[in-house]
């Protein structure tokens, strides 16, 4: 790791729509703790490669546009995750592009995201050759320092196959499951622009018998629906996802396959090295969970902050499922069934 200083660093990792965003407005409330938040969704997968990268190809990783997201914004398919287009600034989808680090990790973190930009640019891209886990290191620990933060602890939905890759290039990393009860769980997936683009995307690579994540071409879009293919368009119309009917059973079956590959990943981590954080817990004892939470990941919680944690946390926000018709209800259940047992094994 050569002269980069190793800090105090831990992912909260789980399927997604289990109040993970609430989790991390919390934690940005405490006055020791760097929030990152969604920065793995931010970068993708191309935003950790192996082997090294100087400072310059480093800051292209962080600063270049998310394609997909994008793509979905100027769609008018945007997610509620997406904050930088909620306020004024100088980027746009349609015409620059939003940087990766834009669209929703510094504006977590100040009213004035573009400035932030502007300051890190100049920074990171001086750093020398190294590799990349040493320049997220090193970037932690500008942030930490131009925020008055300590420990870091980065948050993102739909984390779970992030694992393996974090565990190898961050070795002293802690790991955070946060997990909601699944036919919550999958009913929140089933109404989010996001899972339920993912949902048509998985479909559209079994009609094509293609691995999830190969390059699509114009003669594959020949090969689908028009429902489908109309996805490959940009923009795409967004009814096509809006509209869609989906049975939320599939959203269930979903959960289930994503927290079962969370809890096997994780059951590789030491056991010192992982906590498991329950959405349901959290609402009912949020003194105690927060607590056992900033424990783990190295801070004391203090008073004023497990206040403020209490008033973010919205226990009204649990048991949406059993409004739904029993037929319905006793599917999803069904479906989710994999999934609970699992984690009531683990």
């Amino acid at each position: 790791m050569g002269d980069v200083t190793v800090r105090p660093l831990s992912f909260v990792v789980g399927t997604g729509r289990s109040g993970s965003t609430a989790l991390s407005r919390v934690l940005n409330l405490h006055p020791e703790i760097l929030s990152l938040n969604e920065l793995l969704s931010s970068v993708g997968s191309e935003g950790m490669p192996e082997g090294e990268l100087d400072g310059r190809g480093f800051w292209r990783l962080l600063a270049e546009p998310n394609p997909t997201f994008d793509r979905m914004i100027r769609s008018g398919a945007s997610m509620p995750e997406f904050l930088y287009p909620r306020r004024a600034g100088r980027f746009s989808a349609d015409a620059t592009g939003i940087p990766r680090l834009s669209l929703m990790v510094l504006p977590h973190l100040t009213d004035d995201p573009d400035g932030l930009l502007d300051e890190l640019a100049p920074r990171v891209s001086s750093w020398p050759r190294r590799p990349v886990e040493d320049q997220y290191r090193e970037l932690f620990g500008l942030l930490c320092a131009r925020f008055g933060r300590r420990v870091t602890v980065e948050r993102s939905g739909f984390s779970v196959r992030w694992v393996p890759r974090l565990r190898a290039g961050f070795p002293e990393a802690r790991f955070v499951h946060l997990h909601r009860g699944g036919p919550d769980c999958a009913l929140s997936m089933s109404r989010h622009t996001g899972f339920r683009l993912l949902s048509m995307m998985e479909e559209m690579y079994a009609l094509l018998g293609l691995e999830f994540g190969d390059e699509l071409t114009p003669e594959h879009a020949r090969e689908l629906p028009p429902d489908l293919a109309g996805l490959l368009q940009d923009p795409f119309d967004p009814r096509l996802v809006f509209d869609r009917v989906m049975p939320v059973a599939r959203f269930g079956e979903l959960w289930s396959r994503l927290v079962t590959e969370c809890l096997e990943h994780l059951a590789r981590v030491p056991e010192a090295a992982r906590m498991s954080l329950s959405y349901e817990d959290l609402l009912d004892s949020p003194d105690k969970e927060l607590s056992r939470l900033a424990e783990f990941v190295g801070v004391e919680p203090g008073g004023e902050w497990l206040a403020a944690g209490r008033e973010r946390l919205d226990p009204g926000r649990r048991g949406a499922s059993l409004r739904l018709p029993p037929d319905e209800l006793a599917a999803l259940r069904e479906a989710c069934a994999p999934g609970e047992r699992a984690l009531a094994a683990a």
